[in-house]
């Protein structure tokens, strides 16, 4: 009981937050499906990028992150609320691709952040292609979506949808590394695209 009663609350916050502190906008969101499996990825800008989806997006999501942050106790709070689970980003970690999979095969929504950290591309961090490669082998779409925003209190944050990218027709080649890499870079590319799409015009 309590436990439902600390949910409903850490939901809440979330969601107070979104829409008076952070003035969180959805652009595309038509683009993710609606009863269907998909991987979403985006530019990783902030710690709180990830909740503030959650709180406002009409699909639950499950996101995979960096098994460094379950060390927080309150992370684990929220990540058991919202079905986040840890991944090793320094080896080929075959619990997460797993976790990954089952997801997808209850079509359910994956997120992932291709850069792995925060701000990645600006720091020269390659790409990981942990994504790409899960849904070439799940035939699964990847939605991209580009983060724009500080998360600086009261400055407006705009989460922008394209369209989805299907790669279930290269499923054997998801072991074909050098083939991955360029499909990966191709959608960090388009991330960055959205990313910087120019809402004052």
């Amino acid at each position: 009981m309590l436990k439902k009663i600390g949910s409903g609350l850490i939901r809440v916050i979330f969601f107070i937050a979104d829409k008076i502190i952070y003035r969180t906008k959805i652009v595309g969101l038509e683009n993710v499906p609606q009863d269907s499996a998909a991987i979403i990825c985006g530019n990783h800008v902030n710690a709180l990028d990830a909740p503030a989806l959650l709180a406002i997006c009409n699909r639950k999501i499950r996101f995979m992150a960096k098994k460094e942050l379950f060390d927080s106790f309150f992370f684990r709070i929220v990540a058991s609320i919202y079905g986040v689970f840890p991944v090793d980003r320094e080896k080929k970690d075959t619990e997460a691709i797993k976790s990954s999979l089952k997801i997808l095969k209850n079509n359910e929504i994956l997120g992932i952040y291709p850069e792995g950290t925060r701000n990645g591309l600006e720091k020269g961090v390659k790409p990981k292609n942990g994504a790409v490669n899960i849904a070439m082998r799940a035939g699964v779409p990847v939605i991209p979506f580009g983060v724009q925003g500080s998360f600086k209190p009261f400055t407006k944050v705009i989460y922008t949808f394209g369209e989805p990218i299907d790669y279930s027709g290269f499923k054997d080649k998801s072991h074909d590394k050098e083939f991955v890499d360029i499909l990966t870079n191709e959608l960090m590319a388009k991330i960055v695209e959205l990313r910087d799409i120019n809402y004052k015009k």
